[in-house]
């Protein structure tokens, strides 16, 4: 008898569909720690950010970007720790990455808003901090928003639009007396004596020896002397 030659694939056997599924499901399982690996074992970029371990968290947070490029929360914590280090131009390039991948992400807008303050470049700041207003009118960053708006509308000689401001600034953090200071500076400039002096005097009450209300509240009084 003629042996019967064997067809391709013919004595082997196959899973059923659904045990492939399971076997794949758990190759699959088996292998995603390898891949978690090396995030698990890195720092957390924000815990280093609030322990003011600043320079730390930029090395993890370009690592994390290394990885994702997207990786939004990685621009953000990235952009705060430049800041804290005063890396000014690396903060507002990285920023502008980020706003690359999402153009209304508030906590981007803020970041790059304030590293064009820093520089000087009051009108590029003054434009994203108004976005940031606008896009997080109840935003963590708000108070200090209002007071760089306020500096800004100093710097322009605009004494109403920075009373507007570093009014907005101070009834959102009502304890920082130089902002007080600042507010009396700006009434004061605009003409509005009697308001500058409760602004001074506001300040005083919070920081009795603060030389800038101080020296304002004299100011007034030797105007009103002389007149």
């Amino acid at each position: 008898m003629i042996p019967r030659t064997k067809r391709v694939g013919e004595g082997l056997v196959f899973p059923r569909p659904g045990v492939a599924v399971f076997l794949l499901t758990l190759l699959l399982a088996g292998a995603a720690p390898l891949v978690r690996v090396a995030s698990q074992d890195r720092p957390d970029a924000l815990v280093l950010y609030r322990q003011g371990r600043y320079r730390q968290a930029v090395e993890i947070t370009l690592q994390e970007l290394e990885e994702n490029a997207a990786n939004l929360d990685a621009y953000t914590v990235l952009g705060w720790s430049l800041l804290a280090l005063n890396r000014y131009d690396e903060a507002l390039q990285y920023g502008e990455r980020g706003l690359r991948v999402s153009r209304f992400d508030n906590r981007i807008i803020h970041i790059v808003g304030d590293a064009h303050y820093r520089k000087g470049n009051y009108t590029a700041a003054l434009q994203h901090l108004q976005n940031y207003v606008a896009l997080a009118p109840d935003g963590r960053q708000l108070p200090h928003v209002y007071y760089m708006m306020g500096e800004i509308f100093l710097n322009f000689g605009e004494y109403n639009h920075a009373d507007i401001a570093l009014t907005q600034a101070v009834l959102l953090a009502g304890e920082r007396a130089p902002w007080w200071a600042r507010l009396g500076y700006a009434r004061e400039q605009a003409g509005a004596r009697e308001a500058a002096r409760e602004a001074y005097q506001a300040a005083l009450e919070r920081s009795p020896a603060l030389p800038e209300a101080l020296q304002g509240i004299n100011r007034l009084q030797e105007g009103q002397d002389r007149s």
